[in-house]
């Protein structure tokens, strides 16, 4: 009979083949989904057989794999500053990109009410609400699907976070003491050369318009409106956007702007004050 070790060799050998970046990786996550159990557990089973009831399943999630399905789809979730969220093609893959986001927002707010602006699953909204207990949290999206999801993500993890359906700023939201936001921001050109995983996020979650900038700057033209005296928005962007971006918060009288890399170097989050 076929053991561990033999089917997680042979899996990581057809997903390299399909060139699946970190195949052996991928390959021990989906068996230790199968097999629910944790995947380092894996390690301590190489040698014990496996039977029908595994290797279908298992096959079924290797094709699946193979084929461009992300891998957090097919584990139905991911994890987010150590949290497990809910993972499904209704919202955008939260990357590790947005968790540097939410960690810089914590260092500099301990207080005060904060809006999500686009809220996608919701991992953005949750996170604060659940490190800031104190702080009254609303998320905002345009599309039913992800908010729903976002819904279940905070159910899940009993975060309080209040969900509104609008187009960027709602219209009678009260002034918030922080906007955060990671709103499409590649440009439509560019969508058709992203890679299969990427490819597999709704177009709504990825496309920026003609430069990749439309949703950006019509929320911060819109958030002053949203934000009290002093009030701070936090923005991921798309690399090489940096300056462009900086331009248009001046000219928005938004001032005290600070911008930080992410892991690779690049430019990907401006933080300003308005006032």
């Amino acid at each position: 009979m076929v053991t561990v070790l033999e089917v997680l060799r042979g899996a990581s050998d057809y997903l390299d083949k399909k060139q699946v970046e970190s195949a052996r990786l991928n390959a021990e996550h989906l068996l230790a989904h199968v097999m629910k159990k944790k995947r380092i557990e894996l390690y301590m089973e190489f040698d014990r057989p496996l039977g029908e009831e595994v290797r279908a399943p298992m096959r079924e999630l290797i094709r699946a794999r193979g084929e461009g399905r992300p891998l957090q789809h097919l584990l139905g979730s991911v994890e987010f500053l150590g949290r497990e969220f809910l993972c499904d093609a209704r919202a955008l893959i939260p990357r590790p990109e947005t968790e540097q986001l939410v960690e810089m927002v914590l260092k500099q707010v301990s207080a005060g009410p904060i809006l999500d602006v686009g809220t996608g699953s919701g991992v953005i909204a949750i996170s604060l609400a659940l490190e800031r207990p104190d702080s009254p949290v609303t998320a905002v999206d345009l599309h039913d699907d992800p908010l729903a999801l976002a819904a279940e993500n905070a159910n899940k993890l009993s975060a309080p976070v209040t969900f509104r359906k609008a187009d960027l700023l709602p219209e009678d939201i009260s002034p918030q003491a922080v906007i955060v936001a990671n709103l499409p921001y590649i440009p439509a050109g560019e969508i058709a050369g992203l890679s299969r995983e990427v490819q597999m996020d709704p177009v709504s979650a990825l496309d920026g318009g003609a430069d990749g900038m439309d949703l950006l700057r019509r929320l911060i033209s819109s958030a002053p409106k949203a934000l009290q005296p002093g009030g701070l928005i936090a923005l991921e962007i798309g690399s090489g956007q940096d300056a462009d971006v900086t331009a248009f918060l001046k000219s928005n009288n938004f001032r005290d702007i600070e911008a930080h890399p992410d892991y690779q170097g690049h430019i990907r989050f401006l933080f300003a004050t308005y006032g």
